[in-house]
Parts: C-alpha cells; sequence; structure tokens
C-alpha cells in the first residue's frame, strides 16, 4: 500500500493527528467502558484494583503513529468504517491486500485474532518488517497486469474455470483471475474480513487488483462459517477497482461507500438465491 501521491503538509498533520485519536479513543474505550467488552484489547483478566493490560502491538503503534510524521493512506472516516467493523467482530480472521504505513494500526485493531499482509514487492516487505517485525507479512506473485483488465473483463466468462459454479481459487490456472500462488494458509482459513489496497493498479505494467477482488469474492462465497464475510475496497475513484467491483462483489452486497472505500458485505454462495441462477457473480 504504497504511497504513488505527495501529502501535502497541513493534510499530512490531520491525518497524522486522525490517526492517533482514533487508535486512543479506541483503546480508551474499550479498556473502560465494562468487563463485556475488554476482551478486545486486554490479554487478561483484570483484578478488583482493575489494572488494564495493553497487548504490546497496540503500545507499539500508539508509539508509531505519535511519533512517525508519515501517516495511513486512508482518510478518517475510512479508516472508521473498517474500525467499526472490528470492533464488532475481533478477534476475528483479517487478510489484508497490501502492507503499507497503516499495517501496524490494522494488526492493533484485531488483537487476539489473525491479521495477515499479502504483498508484491519483496523489498517493500522488508522495509516495513525493519520497523514492525512483528506483523504477519508474504509475499505474493501476481499473473495480471493492469493493461489487461479490459481484455480479462471481455473473456473471463468464456472461461468455465471462472464461473461461480467452480468457485475454486487453489491450483485454478486455467482462470487468469484466481490468485494461485497465495500462502498455504490463506486457502485453508475461512476470512471474516478481506482489505483490499493492493497491489499496485496506477500505470500499466502494474498487477492491478483484477485478480485480489474476484479472488477475495471466490473466499467469500465460499465461507462455510455462518454469517458474512466483510470485503473493503480501496481507491474506488478509479475505473478498474470499479468495474471489478460492479462485477463480482455486487451493488447489491455494497453496505457503505465513504470517500475512496467501498464495504461489502458478501454471503456465502449457500444462502444466494434467485437472481442469476447461479450463471454469474451479480
Amino acid at each position: 500500500m504504497k504511497s504513488n501521491l505527495p501529502v501535502l503538509p497541513e493534510r499530512r498533520l490531520f491525518l497524522a493527528i486522525s490517526a492517533i485519536a482514533l487508535i486512543g479513543a479506541g483503546l480508551l474505550l474499550f479498556t473502560f467502558i465494562g468487563p463485556d467488552n475488554t476482551r478486545f484489547f486486554c490479554n487478561q483478566p483484570t483484578s478488583d484494583n482493575f489494572h488494564p493490560m495493553t497487548a504490546p502491538m497496540q503500545l507499539k503503534a500508539i508509539l508509531h503513529y505519535a511519533t512517525s510524521r508519515i501517516v495511513p493512506q486512508q482518510s478518517f472516516s475510512e479508516i472508521t468504517v473498517s474500525f467499526d467493523v472490528l470492533r464488532s467482530i475481533s478477534p476475528c480472521n483479517f487478510l489484508v491486500f497490501g502492507l503499507g504505513h497503516d499495517s501496524l494500526m490494522w494488526a492493533s485493531f484485531n488483537t487476539g485474532g489473525k491479521t495477515l499482509f499479502l504483498e508484491e514487492d519483496p523489498t517493500w516487505v522488508q522495509t516495513v518488517l525493519k520497523d514492525a517485525p512483528d506483523l504477519n507479512a508474504a509475499v505474493v506473485k501476481y499473473r495480471t497486469k493492469l493493461s489487461e483488465a479490459d481484455e480479462l473483463m471481455n473473456t473471463y466468462r468464456s472461461e468455465p474455470e471462472c464461473s461461480p459454479s467452480k468457485s475454486y481459487i487453489q491450483g485454478n490456472t486455467r482462470c487468469r483471475l484466481a490468485l494461485t500462488s497465495l500462502p498455504e494458509e490463506v486457502y485453508n482459513k475461512e476470512w471474516d474480513m478481506i482489505m483490499i489496497d493492493a497491489p499496485r493498479g496506477y500505470f500499466a505494467e502494474a498487477p492491478g487488483r483484477m485478480a485480489a477482488i474476484y479472488s477475495a469474492t471466490v473466499m467469500a462465497r465460499n465461507r462455510k462459517k455462518s454469517g458474512v464475510t466483510h470485503v473493503f475496497l480501496h481507491d474506488v475513484n478509479r475505473k478498474v477497482e470499479k468495474a471489478y467491483a460492479n462485477e463480482f462483489l455486487c451493488k447489491k452486497y455494497l453496505k457503505h461507500a465513504v470517500g475512496r472505500l467501498w464495504h461489502f458485505e458478501i454471503p456465502p454462495a449457500s444462502n444466494i438465491t434467485g437472481g442469476n441462477d447461479g450463471a454469474w457473480f451479480c
């Protein structure tokens, strides 16, 4: 989730203050509102003298964002949408496409859960982990280029292995939109929340987010646990992100649209009825 645009000093200061305020408010809220909610941030029961315990990663996040001039890519209002969902379902399985300046924040919000970051650039992974070694990150190779986005959209329906009735990504070499080289744990887990803020999608040779959007949709539809999969897509102001979201994630599942972020609640395929008889995703 590396930035390709300069950040104005005023905006940088505002976002920094906002990020710090959000993290601080979350910590205070879940530490003091009562025993029913302290599980979100406490790693052991409190005594009658009430000594709240904050997870080490959360302390690192507070220190990092309080002292760094580099701030998360998303705005305060965009972060709040995802934070509210994490507050209600954490600890959970949280899969994030992208590794960046906001990764420590996301991991600290999901204390006790599984948070995995997928990043295309191995050098960038080393850079981020140097300052935040506790993050769980893996390098991913993509088979697509942004320049192929229109072609893939126009031809994927002619490939039976891309159809919802097949609905698999591991080993699906016939469907070019399926991510076939993800870590084994990605395929073996059911992800309660998926954030798509990568790979890069702002120049022709970049991988684009076509495969990430398709694969996230398939993972959500394959869910066996109860409830929906929360999928968040950033940069929907861009043509490809918007088109692929409409094709696979479906406008009827869109719950929130804030700034450049869309939040979808995708039900398992077994709970989907009517529509196009399951021939296509939307």
